[in-house]
C-alpha cells in the first residue's frame, strides 16, 4: 500500500480525495490511510472516528493522517486519539508542501501532529488539474468553488471550509478538456455553495456564465451536470443554458432545508417557501421533463408538527424526485444549538416521514419513464443511470458509452429495460 484515501461527504471531497492522493504520494508518503472527513452532522464524524478506530486494528503499521472539514473544526479531538499520527487542515491537505511536513514529521518522529492553519485567512484558490481519476469511473466531479460567505444557523461547514472562493473559468475549462480526452463521459461541478461561483473573480462571472463556456469550448463533452445549489441564486445564464443545451443534464439538486418560513427565517436562508416553488415551476417550464432533488433538514430547533407538514407538503408541491433527508444534528458554536431542541425521538420520526415521502416521489417518478427511451451513461456493468439520474439496471453495454435505452419496467427502486 502507497496512499489510501478514506472519503466521507460530500462530492467535493471526492475530487480533492485525488489531489491528496496525488500530493501524499509526491511527497513520499508509504503505507498512510488518509481519512477525508465531514462534518455536517454529528454522525458523519461519528462514522470517521469509528473508521480510524477500525484501520488501525485491520492495519496495525500503517500511518493514519487526518483531514477534512472535522479536522479543521475538531482537529485536537483526532489528534487526542491514539490510532492518529498526523492532523491535517482542510486547505493545507491540497498543498504539496503540506504533505512533504507530513512526510519529514514521520521521518524523524516529530510529536506535534496538528498541521491545522487559519482556514478564514484563505483568500484564493489555487486550481489543480487532474488528468484522470484513480476509479476510473466515467462520471466524474471537477471543483470550481470552495467555502462559503453566508452563516445558516445550523450549519458548521463555513468555519470547515473558509470563505467563498473560485476556480478561474480558464483553469475550469482546461480541466474539464483534461479529463474529457482522458474518457470520461459525464463532469459534475461541485463546491459548498456552487452558486456564489464567481464573485471572488475578476469581472465577477456567474455560474451560468461558466456553464455556457465549458458546453461551448468543450465541445466533445458528452454530459455537463450541476451538483447541489441555491436557487435563489441562480442566474439568467445558467437558466438558459438549462432550457438550451441538451448536454446539461435536466436534473438540479436544491438546497431548501425546509418548507415553512419561520423556520427558513431562523435557519438565516435567504429564500422563503413561495421562492423555491416558483423557481421549481420556472424550471420546469423551460426543460417540462427535468428531476428536481433537495437537502430537507428535519427537526430543526422550534420546528411544530405544523412546520414539518409544509416541509413534507413541500415534496408534491415543488415534484421533486430525489431526497436527501436530514435529522436536525445540533453542532457545537453554530447558533441553532442554542435554540430550544426538538425531541430525539420525534426527529427521527419526521426524518422516517420525509423518507417515505422521498421514496414514493421515486417511485412514482420510475413508474411515469416506462415506455420512454432513455441516453444512459453506463456506469458499471450492472448499472446506468439516465439525464435526469435515474438508476437503470443494465447488462451487456459497455462502461462509459451513453447508450439509448428504451425503459421497459420499474423494480421501486432502479429502471429496468
Amino acid at each position: 500500500m502507497s496512499v489510501e484515501i478514506v472519503t466521507f461527504g460530500c462530492r467535493l471531497n471526492a475530487f480533492e480525495a485525488e489531489v491528496i492522493r496525488r500530493e501524499a504520494e509526491g511527497a513520499g508518503l508509504s503505507d498512510t490511510i488518509v481519512i477525508n472527513s465531514c462534518a455536517v452532522t454529528n454522525e458523519a464524524v461519528a462514522q470517521a472516528r469509528q473508521s480510524i478506530r477500525k484501520l488501525k486494528r485491520e492495519r496495525p503499521e500503517a500511518r493514519i493522517v487526518v483531514t477534512g472539514c472535522a479536522a479543521q473544526t475538531q482537529s485536537r479531538m483526532f489528534a487526542d486519539m491514539a490510532e492518529v499520527d498526523r492532523v491535517v487542515g482542510n486547505d493545507d491537505k491540497m498543498r504539496s508542501d503540506a504533505w512533504r511536513d507530513t512526510r519529514a514529521a514521520f521521518d524523524i518522529g516529530a510529536g506535534e501532529k496538528i498541521a491545522v492553519s487559519d482556514i478564514m485567512a484563505v483568500k484564493e484558490m489555487a486550481p489543480h488539474l487532474l488528468d484522470g481519476f484513480a476509479s476510473g469511473l466515467p462520471r466524474v466531479f471537477v471543483q470550481v468553488q470552495n467555502g462559503c460567505d453566508h452563516r445558516c444557523t445550523f450549519c458548521i461547514i463555513p468555519f470547515g471550509r473558509g470563505n467563498s472562493r473560485s476556480v478561474p473559468m480558464g483553469a475550469v475549462v482546461e480541466q474539464v478538456r483534461a479529463l474529457v480526452e482522458r474518457g470520461h463521459a459525464e463532469i459534475v461541478l461541485t463546491g459548498v455553495d456552487l452558486t456564489s461561483y464567481g464573485a471572488d473573480l475578476p469581472g465577477a462571472p456567474k455560474l451560468g456564465m461558466l456553464t455556457k463556456q465549458i458546453l461551448r469550448h468543450v465541445p466533445e463533452l458528452k454530459r455537463l451536470r450541476i451538483s447541489s445549489i441555491d436557487s435563489i441564486e441562480a442566474d439568467g445564464d445558467l437558466l438558459e443554458a438549462i432550457a438550451d443545451d441538451s448536454r446539461l443534464m435536466p436534473h438540479l439538486h436544491l438546497s431548501l432545508q425546509s418548507g415553512d418560513d419561520m423556520i427558513l427565517k431562523r435557519m438565516k436562508r435567504r429564500h422563503l417557501r413561495g421562492d423555491a416553488i416558483a423557481f421549481c415551476d420556472q424550471v420546469r417550464r423551460l426543460r417540462p421533463d427535468i428531476a428536481f432533488g433537495a437537502d430537507i433538514i428535519a427537526g430543526f430547533p422550534t420546528e411544530t408538527e405544523a412546520m414539518f407538514s409544509r416541509s413534507l407538503d413541500l415534496v408534491r408541491e415543488c415534484g421533486l424526485t430525489f431526497l436527501h433527508v436530514f435529522p436536525y444534528s445540533p453542532r457545537p458554536g453554530t447558533p441553532a444549538a442554542r435554540m430550544p431542541q426538538v425531541a430525539g425521538p420525534e426527529i427521527k420520526e419526521r426524518a422516517r416521514r420525509l423518507r417515505a415521502a422521498g421514496e414514493a416521489a421515486l417511485r412514482q417518478r420510475l413508474q411515469a419513464e416506462i415506455g420512454a427511451t432513455r441516453d444512459v451513461l453506463i456506469e458499471s456493468e450492472g448499472q446506468g443511470r439516465t439525464e435526469h439520474y435515474l438508476p437503470v439496471a443494465i447488462a451487456g453495454e459497455r462502461v462509459g458509452s451513453v447508450v439509448p435505452l428504451r425503459i421497459g419496467g420499474s423494480d421501486g427502486e432502479r429502471l429496468t429495460t
